[in-house]
């Protein structure tokens, strides 16, 4: 069995497939391992007769390929030959969070989103990500409210979604109509104003993909307040 690795067959069973990944991951990475089928060799030798903990373990192998954490080395002539790529060294060093955010985001995003955001946030730009995520919302507002560059964050939001405000929805409730305004203005004065004034820390990737989120969502919203401006689908 190799060094370091202490799992016993039913503790394999027990982990998520992911989890179980991450220790293979782990492992390959303490024995600098450049060929899975040794790897994997090994471990049969291992655990004898335990055919299903096998699998489990090829499953694994198999997990970390198609999330991209491992890759064939073409400098080897193995068609087993491995690397670990740099996400994999990422998941390494900060843990599954930050391959399960980025599959948070495995979703359709507004274009405002798709064309940068999504590229900042798979280098593990977090904080980058949110902020423009938040700024690509408030830009969306002053175009469709026709308002001036000066306005920004939590005073463009009231503006604009105020009673008398240029994308008031009177097919709303009044009381659904401040909460509207409520909304955007809260996002903005906690996930943008915050990092135009002071450096804030995103040190969980998932916190961060779901403020991208919250970001589509109001975009989404804006869209639907004046589809024939929509530069994003609704």
């Amino acid at each position: 069995m190799p060094r370091s690795w202490t799992l016993t067959g039913e503790q394999v069973l027990a982990l998520p497939l992911d989890e179980l990944a991450l220790e293979v991951l782990s492992d390959a990475a303490e024995n600098r391992e450049w060929n899975s089928r040794n790897w994997f060799m090994r471990m049969r030798d291992a655990y004898p007769r335990q055919r299903e903990v096998v699998l489990a373990l090829a499953e694994a192998w198999q997990w970390l390929r198609s999330k991209g954490l491992v890759a064939h080395n073409l400098e080897q002539t193995s068609e087993q030959a491995i690397f670990i790529t740099r996400l994999g060294h990422r998941v390494l060093a900060e843990g599954l969070a930050v391959v399960r955010a980025a599959e948070r985001l495995a979703v359709d995003l507004q274009p405002q989103l798709e064309r940068r955001v999504r590229r900042q946030f798979l280098m593990g730009e977090y904080e980058l990500a949110a902020f423009a995520s938040m700024k690509a919302v408030e830009v969306r507002v002053r175009e469709l409210a026709g308002a001036p560059d000066a306005l920004i964050g939590v005073k463009l939001m009231t503006e604009a979604f105020k009673e008398s405000g240029a994308l008031i929805d009177p097919a709303l409730e009044p009381g659904e109509r401040v909460a509207r305004m409520q909304l955007f203005a809260g996002a903005m004065g906690v996930f943008k104003n915050p990092s135009s004034h002071r450096e804030v820390e995103f040190d969980d990737p998932t916190e961060a993909a779901e403020v991208v989120l919250l970001a589509d969502l109001l975009l989404r919203i804006l869209n639907r307040l004046d589809p024939s401006r929509s530069s994003g689908s609704p």
